[in-house]
């Protein structure tokens, strides 16, 4: 169907979305993911034995695209097999993010309780994780004991500043939702224990000790470990409908010093975020920062003195240089990371960093960018990744993600990620749908986009926000 063009491109979208769900459906239901070339169920351990993640993360998609066949079959599932009373040791952060965020939303537009009810449940089962000295939560737990540690190679028993500053969003829905104010305590002492430190150049490291308190090494990202802490200040904020003060004032202050400190400009004009640590700089993006072009744009707005203009810009720039690094791939795919020295600009240059996982943080920033800019390039920027992803990911059994984007050879990894379903393909649709689908006033995506209402100041009502 790509071949025509007078074909919409949201329904490309939809029809991907069928793809991918009617083959998760057929070769997986009721696992975590797909795997479409062996045509089985995969699973990671970031979700312990708890099951369905594909499911619970794509609800909110089949709802926003009217699948309502594949929606109830979805909420059925969740009715009767989503099950947390499982013994084994989980990712707070993904828990959180895919399953507590999908059920949110799922409730949010449906209006169906058994979403309220299992997201509420499941939320519960979390708590302990903040049973640290500081509160700063631990990264692991084992949902039936209650015990949490960290990673292992997290530096010095650390927890993640983009992990456990990434809970805010749904903590504050499910003390909204349940009326136990718990929730919402627990992640306002994680900003408490934050706000208290001092930050090396007004920058966040990457890692925090839960016991001491204090700062791990002293690396910053806005790539992996540090991304989604700096999009949910931002967020809290807009979510809060703008009554957050402390979220929006550390969001512009972390920006600013982003700007100052790890926003450079290589020689061939392209805008980057660097990875700082210690006081260097490596000259190095990855895909996952390249959701920050959206989030600089979304956050333009409320900028402090006049620097409206100058966010939209950075947000422009850094979707330039993101679609960069897909250009200069044979497959027009972006790879995992790419970099800025050695005489290269937006290229990967080591073996291990050439994959794509069928990512969404480029495409999410296009659709950011045409909702706020409405410049056409956006669409025609998502255009080409729809064709790419056609081309190259499109398998028997489902999309799959690609281990070199350089090669004109697919090799393929067989994992149709649960993020596909919840956010590439979501945010593909979105980029080519009206803007009054879910628009921004109302609703703010949580990292994995499911998206939350803003909670109006006038809303003394429990969830039934705004349909």
């Amino acid at each position: 169907f790509l071949l025509n063009q007078h074909y919409n491109p949201a329904s490309v979208s939809l029809q991907m979305m069928k793809y991918a769900w009617d083959n998760y459906k057929r070769y997986a239901w009721g696992l975590n993911e797909l795997k479409p070339i062996s045509k089985q169920g995969h699973s990671s351990n970031l979700f312990g034995n708890i099951q369905g993640a594909t499911i619970v993360d794509a609800l909110d998609t089949l709802y926003i695209m009217e699948m309502k066949e594949e929606f109830k079959e979805a909420k059925d599932w969740v009715e009767k097999n989503l099950d947390f009373n499982v013994n084994a040791e989980i990712s707070v952060f993904e828990v959180n993010i895919r399953f507590v965020g999908g059920l949110l939303s799922a409730y949010y537009l449906s209006g169906e309780e058994v979403f309220r009810k299992k997201a509420v449940e499941l939320g519960e089962k979390l708590l302990p994780a903040f049973n640290t000295p500081t509160g700063i939560p631990w990264a692991l737990l084992n949902i039936k004991s209650g015990i949490g540690r960290n990673w292992p190679w997290a530096s010095g028993g650390s927890s993640i500043l983009a992990e456990f500053g990434t809970l805010h969003l749904e903590f504050v829905h499910l003390s909204h939702l349940s009326g136990n104010p718990v929730f919402a305590e627990k992640v306002m002492n994680i900003r408490k224990v934050l706000n208290r430190l001092d930050k090396p150049e007004g920058l966040y490291p990457n890692y925090l000790n839960p016991s001491s308190g204090q700062w791990g090494q002293h690396y910053v990202s806005i790539g992996g470990l540090g991304d989604s802490f700096y999009e949910y200040l931002l967020k809290a904020w807009l979510m809060s409908d703008k009554t957050d003060e402390e979220g929006k004032k550390m969001y512009y202050d972390a920006v600013q010093a982003i700007e100052t400190h790890l926003i450079r400009k290589s020689s061939g004009g392209l805008t980057y975020i660097a990875e700082w640590k210690g006081g260097l700089l490596e000259h190095k993006m990855g895909h996952l920062t390249c959701f920050a072009g959206g989030m600089f744009a979304l956050g333009a707005d409320g900028a402090p003195n006049d620097k409206t203009g100058r966010h939209i810009e950075l947000g422009a720039e850094i979707a330039r240089t993101c679609h960069e690094s897909y250009d200069r791939t044979s497959m027009k795919l972006g790879p995992e990371a790419f970099r800025f020295d050695g005489g290269v600009e937006a290229i990967a240059t080591r073996q291990n960093e050439k994959y794509y996982i069928l990512r969404p943080e480029v495409i999410e920033t296009y659709m950011y960018m045409w909702r706020l800019t409405h410049d056409p390039k956006y669409r025609q920027w998502g255009w080409e990744a729809v064709e790419a992803l056609e081309k190259h990911c499109r398998v028997d059994g489902g999309y799959s993600g690609i281990r070199d984007v350089y090669n004109n050879h697919e090799s393929h990894d067989d994992v149709q990620q649960s993020f596909f379903l919840s956010e590439t393909l979501k945010y593909l649709y979105l980029l080519f749908s009206e803007d009054d689908l879910l628009p921004f006033e109302h609703w703010v995506f949580n990292t994995e986009a499911h998206p939350l209402p803003v909670l109006h100041k006038d809303d003394g009502n429990k969830g039934e926000n705004q349909k």
